[in-house]
């Protein structure tokens, strides 16, 4: 078999290297200026990974929360139309109904030959004949007449049933493709994110996680056992609905940050804080941006256990209140449900509901 030998390259020379030239710095530009978060700079410090960490999971629960919305819009207008349907579809079968009414008149008309009811009366000789006759057709023209308006009647309101099915289909395709483009950016953050902190040691990931856990000293971080111990003990909160509440999020502690989850196995910040009151008979809306106007607003200083905090301009995060500065809240992937300081964010506002 004959050796294949590859070519050799003759070095570029002249104008040919320099147009090389510029082209391998134009395309390392390029390259450098379309590089994600998970290819950052290599000369990276541990803190400014966190950092950009930190940043891209406060980004992508920001689409997590637009997620959120979109999901429970697509849902409402997935019911509207569902109940829509069915109640044209009741429409429909009332108006055959109707409709085979009136085809059975019709066909009885033409069996007795076509003629008008007030021509056969006509024809009539025996006076009590047509009487009986007359009433008989009298009211058989009121039935028709009745038929004939459920007719109109059921066939309008078909018509406005589908007109309204089309405006809830658009609203649900639109909602839908919200969702898709949403949890695109939650899965590309949250991928950017991962490719970060795999560049961190052991050592330094761990660091990492303490002081996302509110910890200095790399100590268990909260959402462990020393947490689920404080309740045990009995709730204080200002009223029943308030004290469930808290003692829901207790039960949750520990449980892991799923983004779009609302329990019973995980859950994201707002879908927590959604459980817990609903465990109280409170319905909340789904997200943070709608649960903060879900009640009404305290300042810092009046805040109880059970109100509703919140953190970032965006009003991108959600925990509940338990007193003393504390919160119980869904942090983000890879810390679980725990009980944190409310000032270790941006502090947004507060709602007391219930």
């Amino acid at each position: 078999m004959a050796a294949h030998r590859k070519p050799k390259q003759r070095p570029l020379g002249g104008s040919a290297a320099r147009t090389a030239a510029t082209l391998a710095l134009a395309g390392a530009a390029t390259a450098t200026a379309f590089e994600g978060a998970g290819h950052a700079d290599p000369r990276l410090t541990p803190a400014q990974v966190k950092a950009k960490v930190d940043r891209l999971y406060r980004e992508a629960e920001e689409a997590t929360e637009r997620y959120n919305g979109a999901k429970e819009r697509a849902d409402e207008a997935r019911t509207a139309l569902d109940g829509l349907r069915d109640e044209s579809a009741r429409r429909t079968a009332r108006l055959n109904e109707a409709r085979t009414a009136l085809g059975s008149a019709a066909t009885a008309q033409y069996r007795s030959g076509g003629l008008d009811p007030a021509v056969q009366l006509a024809l009539t000789s025996d006076p009590d004949q047509y009487l009986e006759r007359a009433a008989l057709a009298d009211r058989a023209g009121e039935r028709q007449a009745v038929t004939i308006a459920s007719v109109r009647r059921e066939l309008a309101e078909i018509g406005r049933l589908r007109a309204e099915s089309t405006g809830k289909l658009a609203d649900l395709r639109s909602s839908e493709a919200a969702l898709k483009r949403h949890k695109t950016t939650v899965q590309d953050k949250l991928a950017d994110a991962r490719a970060l902190l795999a560049r961190l040691t052991a050592e330094q990931r761990r660091a990492y996680e303490a002081q996302g856990a509110g910890r200095q000293d790399g100590a268990a971080p909260a959402g462990t056992r020393a947490d689920r111990a404080q309740a045990r003990g009995p709730v204080s909160a200002p009223n029943p609905r308030a004290a469930q509440a808290v003692a829901f999020a207790y039960g949750a502690i520990g449980k892991p940050y799923v983004w779009g989850a609302t329990g019973p196995n995980a859950y994201d910040c707002s879908g927590l804080t959604q459980a817990a009151w609903r465990s109280a008979g409170v319905s909340l809306p789904r997200t943070t941006y709608t649960q903060i106007n879900a009640g009404q607003r305290v300042s810092r200083s009046e805040l109880a256990p059970g109100d509703l905090v919140f953190f970032y301009s965006g009003i991108s995060h959600v925990g509940l209140y338990i007193g003393g500065g504390q919160m119980i809240h869904a942090p983000r992937p890879g810390a679980p449900v725990r009980i944190a300081p409310i000032d270790e964010m941006p502090f947004a506002g507060a709602t007391r509901v219930g």
